[in-house]
């Protein structure tokens, strides 16, 4: 947004990250004796009370200056942040047009209407004020053959708060899940990377004063690879840019760019090469949104794959030796138990993740990934939960979703939460419902150590880093028995009778407290010996974490709180 802003060469640019220690009363003391012309508030899931707050300050006053607000939480919450503050302007998409529209608004060159991407309120006429019906100019996908670079102002502060460098390559996604609300789904626009040097070089520059930070980028992208009869050749010149610039590099795609149904042996061939030539190149781990191992769920996920499908996959990557992440979604308001002990089975598969194959031709290892003896002679026997990024996850009915309305159209819905940008919503199995419930104070119980870990993997490299991902898998194994104790407990109780809904939760509250014993202990051995390729700023955050994490008795929602609801 900044660098869209300068590019219009119409004013000056400020920019403040709460993330890096600027506070919520410094940002409204910079709005409010500033005297900004424009401000622009970013907001994620998590934040919206935060947002509400500088929004009330930023109009407050007798001349407020013209706002806009954006981010992934804020398209979602549209319509109750403009029938509270109705001059708000919303960004609905990218951002870099619609706020070289909105300088441009603010200057008078053009008139609102004519703000790429916008929505907002108008007044009713007959007088009086009133919400009337909200316009929202035609949105504009930034041009990704443009410059859609970030400015750097925030990066040395980012690496001094032990964060790390993103970047984004391409725009949208080639697929239509039905629980992304996203206006981009099935768009997909790649940046040429020739346009990536000159800020790999100023990168490295930032970089060279942080020698103890990995010289790793993170790919925003939702799915870096894309479309069309170029796929293959621009990804793999994308990454021999950044290998040539010094850089290890992460990012995301979907499953379906390793193995296909409708793709004859010469594809598949042609991936596998592609994904072992990536890695070469300095690939250092990419996310796939597997999200389930039931067709059924697939299918009303809308992901376009098959269980099979995500199998074959998963196999062909281990056996390629490709650092994957992997997303998966246990629970989600529509399942059924047998979907859920279908679930549980996929990630307790162990015929999934294979040794590493170097010395085999990519085509020997397509073939091979579907030959049952082949399989069982190469399996690394680990369940393939060790490979999911986060266990235990709970859908959530983000609003605007088509799955949120499925969930709709079975009387399953409530109120709006916009805290997280979603609505509330039962199970339609309410002994799943209980089990979810659960299954999420698990996670946020257990949130801040594991993303601890996770933190200290991002800027870490070599044996460090190795045994930081070991120890997550400590905590992947626990979540995974606590996945079976929980469908154990739900067998004991009929669908048919939900006033036994506080009996299952004493239940697996009881199985949760057993779980969380056993855990405390292994996290303690763990925790030392990770501890042993830890100094200085990480080793102490590591110790506080885990004293915090040990300390924890009470069972809580980390995001239950509703009080803008």
């Amino acid at each position: 947004m900044a660098r869209a802003a300068r590019a219009t060469l119409m004013g000056t640019v400020n920019l403040a990250d709460m993330q890096l220690g600027v506070t919520q009363e410094e940002l409204v003391k910079q709005i409010t004796t500033g005297a900004p012309d424009i401000v622009g508030i970013s907001a994620t899931f998590g934040q919206h009370d935060l947002m509400l707050q500088l929004l009330d300050a930023a109009f407050a006053g007798p001349l407020p200056p013209m706002v806009v607000a954006g981010g992934s939480l804020t398209a979602r919450n549209e319509r109750l942040l403009l029938e509270r503050y109705p001059d708000l302007l919303v960004a609905r998409g990218g951002g870099e047009a619609t706020i070289e529209g909105v300088l441009a608004h603010w200057h008078g060159d053009i008139p609102r209407e004519e703000i790429p991407g916008i929505g907002y309120t108008s007044a009713a006429r007959g007088g009086g004020m009133a919400i009337g019906r909200r316009r929202t100019a035609k949105p504009v996908a930034r041009d990704t053959g443009s410059d859609i670079l970030p400015e750097l102002d925030l990066l040395p502060a980012t690496f001094t708060h032990h964060g790390v460098a993103q970047l984004e390559t391409s725009r949208g996604c080639t697929n239509t899940c039905s629980f992304c609300p996203r206006g981009h789904k099935g768009l997909w626009a790649g940046a040429p990377p020739g346009q990536l040097p000159w800020i790999l070089d100023e990168l490295g520059q930032v970089f060279d004063r942080h020698p103890d930070i990995s010289r790793t980028l993170y790919l925003v992208d939702e799915e870096i690879i894309g479309a069309g009869h170029d796929a293959v050749s621009r990804v793999l010149q994308l990454a021999r840019t950044l290998h040539e610039a010094g850089f290890a590099w992460e990012s995301s795609c979907r499953i379906d760019q390793t193995v296909r149904t409708d793709r004859d042996e010469a594809w598949h061939v042609e991936r596998a090469r592609m994904w072992r030539t990536l890695v070469d190149l300095g690939l250092r781990r990419m996310l796939f949104g597997v999200e389930s191992g039931v067709d059924s769920i697939l299918t009303r996920f809308n992901k376009e794959t098959c269980a099979e499908q995500n199998a074959l996959a998963i196999r062909t990557l281990s056996a390629l030796d490709v650092p994957t992440r992997y997303t998966y979604i246990t629970f989600d308001p529509l399942m059924n138990l047998k979907e859920l002990k279908a679930t549980h089975a996929f990630q307790g598969r162990a015929d999934l993740l294979l040794h590493p194959q170097p010395d085999l031709e990519p085509r020997e290892i397509v073939r091979g990934v579907r030959d049952e003896e082949w399989v069982a002679m190469h399996t690394t026997s680990r369940p393939l939960h060790t490979g999911i990024s986060y266990m235990l996850v709970s859908m959530e009915c983000l609003i605007g979703a088509a799955y949120t309305r499925q969930a709709t159209a079975a009387g399953l819905t409530g109120d709006p939460e916009p805290l997280m940008g979603r609505v509330a919503c039962r199970y339609r199995d309410w002994r799943i419902g209980v089990a979810s419930g659960w299954a999420q104070r698990w996670v946020d119980r257990h949130f801040a150590l594991d993303y601890t870990f996770k933190s200290l993997e991002k800027v870490l490299d070599g044996p460090p880093r190795h045994a930081v991902r070991q120890a997550r898998v400590v905590l992947k194994d626990a979540a995974y028995e606590v996945l079976g104790d929980v469908i154990g407990s739900i067998e004991q109780y009929d669908l048919q009778r939900p006033e036994h809904e506080a009996a299952l939760s004493a239940r697996i509250e009881g199985a949760l407290e057993a779980r969380a014993g056993m855990l405390r202990d292994r996290m303690a051995t763990t925790v030392v010996e990770v501890g042993r390729h830890l100094a200085g700023e990480h080793a102490a955050t590591l110790a506080r974490e885990h004293g915090r994490w040990a300390s924890a008795t009470r069972w809580e929602l980390i995001n239950a709180g509703e009080s803008c609801a």
